[in-house]
């Protein structure tokens, strides 16, 4: 699935987006999920697998605070399942350094490597 400009257009250009990102960004996990989640159940469609993947990268890190490696590894899967399955380019989004920064976690998780040697996840916006 491909998304189109008009679709790029609905949540990203949100504030409330913008304020979950900041949040997001700034590890304040459990946080700038309940805004992301507002904004999931406003969408549909692609938009909202998007959003899906964002909260279940947050709630990822909310597990890994709590020492829940088991819950922490399985949203970083399926977060990363929901982020490869569409076509992002032009979302605005660095979708491939967050697919890169959550894989690199994850395979950390799986052969019980630290994690504070890995970057934490960040949404950024392409230039």
């Amino acid at each position: 699935m491909t998304w189109t400009s008009e679709q790029d257009e609905t949540f990203i250009k949100d504030s409330r987006f913008e304020i979950g990102v900041k949040l997001f960004n700034s590890c304040q996990w459990y946080k700038s999920h309940d805004v992301f989640e507002e904004i999931w159940h406003e969408t549909g469609g692609a938009e909202r697998q998007l959003l899906q993947a964002i909260l279940q990268v947050a709630v990822a890190q909310v597990h890994l605070e709590n020492n829940n490696i088991n819950g922490a590894t399985i949203l970083y899967g399926e977060a990363l399942g929901r982020l490869r399955r569409f076509q992002l380019a032009n979302l605005g989004l660095d979708i491939v350094g967050l697919c890169k920064c959550i894989t690199k976690r994850l395979e950390y998780l799986q052969i019980g490597k630290d994690l504070s040697v890995c970057s934490l996840p960040v949404i950024c916006f392409l230039e």
